[in-house]
C-alpha cells in the first residue's frame, strides 16, 4: 500500500485541532499540526460560537500542512453536535451561532411537548431528550426571532458548515444530522412529520448524505490562499463521537464504548435502532454510525464538571495542571462523598467547586475540602454513573458488555479508568486518546478506496496504538459504595 495523507479537522467543545493522518500497509499515524482554543463568546446576554474565528484557525492548520510539501489526499471537519449555522445565498452566516449551554433553551422540553406529544417525538426519531437538541433551539428560533429564519434558506451543523466552507458543498452529514432529533432513522431522512407540526420552514433542511461522502475538490480560493492544493473534501462522520467510535478498537460484540471528554457517551454499536419503552425510560438515544449502524447510547455529564472548578479556581488565583489535580484526587480518602453529576446545577457554568459543596451539605455528605478532594468525589461519581448506565444499557437492549473500551481525552485520565473499572466490576481498555481524528481518517481513507472496510481500519488502530487495561479492583467496597449512590441518584 502506497502511503497516503489525510488532514483531520476536529472540533471539541474546549478545542480544536488540525490533525494530519498517515496510512501505510503497516500502521495509521496521527500527528498534531495545530491546536487552537474553542471558547464561547458573550454577545448581550447571548452564549455564541466565533466561527469565522475558528475558520481562521483550521485555514492556519492548512498552511501548516502545505508547508510540509506533501501530497494530501482527503480533508474532513468533524464536531460536537446539535449547533447550527443558518445560512442565506452567499452569505457565510446570518448571525453568530448560539452555543448550546446558552439559556435560551430552558424550559423547551415542555413547550415542545405542548405542540407534540414526547412518546410521538420519540418514536420518530429515537432521540435523548435534551433541551440542548436542534430541535429546540430551531423552536426559540422560530419563537423569539422568526425575521432571522425567514430570511434563512438553509442551516448545517458545525462540522457540516466547515465542510461547506471548504468545498462550496451544501449537504448534511447523515450522523450530524441524527443528533439535531429532526432525523428519523427508519427513513434514514429528514423526519417531514417533525418538521410540519412544529412549523420550521422545509427549506432549510438540506440534503442529507452518507458517512464518508466525496464532496468536492477543496475550493480554488481556499486552495490559493492555503498554498493547499488537490485534497478532496469528505463528508466522513462529521459528528465527533461517530467518528470516534469509528476508530474504537473493538473485537467480537460484547463490547461496549465511552467516549470520554466534555461530555461522556456510553454505549454499544448496533445494526439497527433500539426504539422502545426501556429506551424512553432511560433515555437513550439512537444516532447514527458509519455504513448505517446505529450508536446506541446514553449522553451524559462527563470532564465538564472538572474542566469548571479548574476554571473557576484559575478565576481564584489557584491555576491546576488537569495531571496535577489528578494527583492530588488520587492521593484524596476515597468513597467519601458523591453528587449526582445528571442535575441541572452540574451542567451550568461558574462557581462549580460551590455546587459541589453545596450538593454534599445538602445531602448529608462531608463536604470537599481541598481540590484534590473535590475531583476525587467528582471522578468517584462519574464512574459509579457509567456502572448505571451500562445497566441501563443492558437492560433496554438486551446485551451484556464485557469490557468497556474508554476513548478520547479521558482515557489519559489513568484514576478515572481504575474507578471506572472498579465501580462497573469489568474490564477497562484505555485509548487510544485520539480515537475521533483516528476515526475522521480512517473513513476518509475508506471513501477514497484506500482502505476496503471499517473493519480493516479498527484492526490498523489495534495495531498501531497500545491500549492501557485495567481489571476491576475491590468489589465489595464498590458495592456498597454503588448502593449508596443510587439512594442519591433515585
Amino acid at each position: 500500500m502506497p502511503q497516503h495523507n489525510y488532514i483531520a479537522c476536529d472540533l471539541g467543545a474546549e478545542s480544536g485541532r488540525v490533525l494530519l493522518g498517515t496510512l501505510t500497509q503497516e500502521r495509521l499515524t496521527l500527528e498534531e499540526i495545530h491546536r487552537f482554543p474553542n471558547r464561547p463568546i458573550t454577545v448581550g446576554s447571548t452564549l455564541r460560537w466565533d466561527v469565522l474565528r475558528i475558520f481562521e484557525e483550521l485555514k492556519l492548520g492548512l498552511k501548516m500542512v502545505a508547508g510540509r510539501g506533501i501530497p494530501v489526499a482527503g480533508i474532513s471537519c468533524d464536531s460536537w453536535g446539535v449547533d447550527y449555522v443558518l445560512l442565506a445565498g452567499d452569505e457565510p452566516m446570518l448571525t453568530l451561532p448560539y452555543h448550546y449551554r446558552d439559556p435560551r433553551t430552558d424550559g423547551g422540553l415542555e413547550r415542545a411537548f405542548a405542540i407534540v406529544p414526547a412518546d410521538e417525538v420519540f418514536l420518530e426519531t429515537g432521540i435523548q431528550f435534551m433541551t440542548i437538541n436542534t430541535l429546540y433551539q430551531l423552536l426559540c428560533d422560530l419563537h423569539s426571532r422568526p425575521e432571522i429564519l425567514n430570511c434563512a434558506d438553509r442551516f448545517l451543523n458545525i462540522g457540516d458548515y466547515f465542510n461547506y466552507l471548504l468545498s462550496g458543498c451544501c449537504t448534511a452529514e447523515e450522523s450530524l444530522a441524527s443528533t439535531t432529533q429532526l432525523y428519523s432513522p427508519h427513513s434514514r431522512d429528514w423526519s417531514g412529520v417533525l418538521i410540519q407540526q412544529f412549523g420550521f420552514p422545509p427549506r432549510i433542511f438540506p440534503k442529507i448524505v452518507p458517512s464518508g461522502t466525496p464532496l468536492s475538490v477543496l475550493l480554488p480560493s481556499i486552495a490559493s490562499e492555503t498554498g493547499l492544493e488537490g485534497p478532496r473534501v469528505i463528508a466522513g462522520c462529521s459528528h465527533d463521537t461517530a467518528a470516534a467510535v469509528a476508530a474504537v478498537p473493538g473485537q467480537g460484540e460484547d463490547w461496549a464504548y465511552l467516549s470520554s471528554g466534555t461530555w461522556s457517551l456510553l454505549g454499544i454499536e448496533s445494526p439497527q435502532p433500539i426504539i422502545g419503552a426501556k429506551s424512553r425510560l432511560y433515555n437513550f438515544t439512537n444516532e447514527a454510525g458509519y455504513g448505517g449502524t446505529s450508536r446506541f447510547l446514553k449522553k451524559i455529564v462527563g470532564l465538564w464538571v472538572v474542566q469548571e472548578c479548574r476554571r473557576q479556581w484559575a478565576c481564584e488565583g489557584r491555576e491546576f495542571s488537569y495531571p496535577a489535580l489528578t494527583e492530588m484526587a488520587e492521593k484524596s480518602a476515597p468513597l467519601r462523598s458523591f453528587i449526582d453529576p445528571t442535575r441541572p446545577e452540574f451542567l451550568k457554568k461558574d462557581q462549580m467547586p460551590q455546587r459541589i459543596a453545596e450538593y454534599c451539605r445538602a445531602t448529608g455528605q462531608p463536604v470537599p475540602a481541598t481540590p484534590g478532594e473535590t475531583v476525587r468525589a467528582v471522578l468517584e461519581s462519574l464512574a459509579l454513573l457509567y456502572r448505571r448506565t451500562l445497566e441501563q444499557l443492558e437492560d433496554a437492549s438486551g446485551k451484556a458488555s464485557r469490557v468497556l473500551h474508554i476513548v478520547g481525552g479521558g482515557s489519559k485520565n489513568h484514576l478515572l479508568n481504575q474507578l471506572a473499572a472498579n465501580a462497573t466490576q469489568i474490564t477497562v481498555l484505555a485509548g487510544p486518546s485520539e480515537c475521533t481524528g483516528l476515526g475522521n481518517v480512517i473513513v476518509q481513507a475508506i471513501a477514497l478506496g484506500h482502505l476496503p472496510s471499517l473493519g480493516a481500519g479498527r484492526e490498523i488502530v489495534r495495531e498501531s496504538f497500545p491500549t492501557v487495561c485495567y481489571e476491576p479492583e475491590d468489589a465489595s467496597l464498590w458495592r456498597e459504595a454503588y448502593r449508596r449512590f443510587l439512594n442519591l441518584v433515585t
